[in-house]
């Protein structure tokens, strides 16, 4: 297959063309400026959204697009900040979803990166793919990063949404910034610690995504988390379990609303997401246990 894709710079960018070039895939890729260290079959276009559309000839014989551009959520949220998340994401689609519409030839799927904040604070209740959005800014800003990216379906493309949970790798995520402090020993869990957390191993996202593009899957959103999720509570305990160290200094939930603002409802927010759809293709995942993956990264 030709595929094109977007934020190939990022952590799940780069695992994803390294799996799609040792597959066999053509990968063409969109950036604002020239991705170096790659194979010398990707093929680099420059693309600098919203200012311009995305250049046409990248998408020659391609059969596929993915966009994962945006700007990182982890950040305290200011007016300025809140405006670059919107824009680096909304505004980028909208221009790709543009730049469709005028070729003769279009992609058949379009797989758009969308976030599990989709859902909110939800406490216990169990999160499918037909849940309802939820009622924060990181819900209603997946929400409009959703409608963007589903407008290519007026064009007869294929719209699958990537509602992605927290990806437990080592070249980046969330892991990498956890690490140091839990292998000193003064890991523990985050508020309450009975927030759920939807995670997913890093092999299982860009299994996911392969298993999109390679099947005939209909339109609509998928949950790119693993089958069993975790309260934070037990996330820490058998992180400090699989690296042999104690976690038993909780950060207090006043501490990280001082420390990170509004964002702290990213940390604390509960969202008890399962992969519905990703099981009923029949999808089976390398990863489904918390404990299983954590070691298989860190051992």
């Amino acid at each position: 297959m030709r595929i094109v894709l977007s934020g190939a710079t990022g952590f799940l960018g780069q695992h994803l063309v390294e799996r799609l070039c040792a597959e066999g895939h053509s990968v063409a890729l969109l950036a604002r400026r020239p991705v170096t260290g790659l194979p010398a079959s990707v093929e680099n276009y420059l693309w600098n959204p919203p200012k311009a559309q995305a250049p046409a000839q990248a998408f020659e014989g391609a059969d596929a697009v993915i966009h994962l551009a945006g700007a990182t959520v982890n950040q305290r949220w200011t007016k300025e900040s809140k405006e670059l998340l919107r824009s680096s994401r909304i505004d980028s689609t909208r221009s790709l979803v543009q730049s469709f519409s005028t070729l003769s030839r279009r992609p058949s799927l379009f797989l758009s990166a969308s976030a599990t904040g989709f859902y909110g604070d939800r406490g216990d209740e169990l999160l499918t793919e037909s849940s309802a959005a939820g009622d924060n800014f990181l819900a209603a800003l997946s929400l409009d990063w959703e409608k963007e990216a589903s407008l290519a379906r007026a064009l007869g493309m294929r719209v699958q949404l990537l509602r992605t949970g927290v990806v437990l790798g080592l070249k980046g995520g969330a892991l990498p910034s956890m690490l140091p402090v839990f292998r000193l020993g003064i890991g523990g869990k985050l508020g309450s610690g009975q927030q759920w957390m939807s995670w997913i191993h890093i092999e299982d996202w860009v299994g996911a995504v392969l298993k999109l593009l390679n099947d005939e899957l209909p339109s609509g959103p998928y949950n790119l988390t693993a089958p069993e999720p975790s309260r934070n509570e037990e996330f820490t305990r058998l992180l400090g379990k699989v690296l042999h160290r104690p976690a038993f200094l909780p950060v207090p939930e006043f501490a990280l609303k001082l420390l990170f603002g509004e964002m702290s409802t990213v940390i604390l927010g509960s969202q008890r997401v399962i992969p519905e759809a990703l099981l009923k293709s029949g999808y089976e995942f390398r990863h489904p246990a918390l404990e299983s993956g954590l070691r298989s990264l860190l051992q």
